[in-house]
């Protein structure tokens, strides 16, 4: 049990100072970019035969068609231990728990939007399987018209419209938000405050999370590459992140604003001037 507490400190310590660094968060989103960009390109080397080419592979399954959910069940209840444990307010743990229903709003309302946009421009296509048919190993498509999405889906058909890649989207949507909301983590240990092991763990499951995020995305690029549906899916991803992060929530705490993150956390058991210095310190990459 000891060992098993000694490592626990020592992991959660250098993940914490790595994601409360400041050149990290200040360039952890161009990083993101660069993958969203550069991904594609690693379909050249690798494998189609890898199991991570089945869109069946069990990580797709388990994690990808649920990610809002996994990110929202661990980030959440980071979230609310970690301001209730510092303030023992109800209030304040709703107020910055909102953050994930604001980001989790946006999220379903552009969903929304991508699909509304590919039924509108979209088009039903029967493929054609006779010999004589064929050109190019691909089956000829024919236009059927009045065919709704889902119909023509049922039917076994073909739905062709201008698509937006939403796991891309959801991705680098939830793996910026985790590197926002776990940032604060480092200047609240570096201040002393209360970290027993529930806490720990909660964050060290948040950011085995955004590895393995990082890594899903990653693999849907390299395995599944769709340009520009994909590299669209990120723009939109980084775009909401700017839009909540790096503008609204800098508005400070309101009855239409929930705040940053760490927002009246960073002060405990340490003297005002010094938690001033922490939070400036936690928004100075803004």
């Amino acid at each position: 049990m000891m060992f098993f507490n000694t490592m626990l400190v020592v992991l959660t310590d250098l993940a914490a100072r790595l994601l409360g660094n400041t050149a990290f968060r200040k360039h952890f989103h161009l990083f993101l970019s660069a993958v969203v960009m550069i991904g594609p390109a690693l379909s050249l080397w690798v494998s189609q035969h890898s199991i991570f080419a089945k869109r069946s592979h069990f990580l797709y399954r388990m994690f990808l068609r649920s990610g809002w959910g996994w990110t929202c069940i661990l980030v959440g209840s980071f979230v609310f231990l970690l301001s209730f444990s510092v303030r023992r307010s109800l209030s304040l743990s709703v107020r910055h728990l909102s953050r994930l229903a604001v980001a989790g709003g946006l999220w379903f309302g552009f969903c929304n939007l991508l699909d509304l946009l590919e039924n509108t421009t979209g088009s039903c296509y029967e493929p054609l399987t006779a010999g004589s048919e064929v050109a190019n190993g691909q089956p000829l498509l024919v236009l059927r018209e009045g065919e709704s999405k889902s119909g023509c889906l049922g039917a076994g058909m073909l739905w062709r419209g201008y698509e937006v890649s939403e796991d891309v989207f959801l991705l680098c949507l939830c793996c910026l938000l985790l590197a926002e909301e776990t940032a604060v983590f480092g200047p609240y240990l570096s201040l002393g405050g209360i970290s027993g092991a529930p806490l720990r763990i909660l964050f060290l499951f948040c950011v085995l999370l955004l590895w393995l995020w990082l890594f899903l995305l990653l693999c849907l690029l390299a395995y599944f590459p769709q340009f520009p549906t994909q590299l669209i899916g990120g723009a939109l991803g980084c775009l909401s992140w700017r839009g909540l992060y790096q503008g609204w929530y800098r508005q400070g705490p309101s009855w239409y604003c929930p705040g940053r993150p760490g927002l009246g956390l960073l002060n405990t058991k340490t003297s005002s001037s010094e938690a001033q210095a922490a939070q400036r310190s936690h928004d100075h990459y803004n």
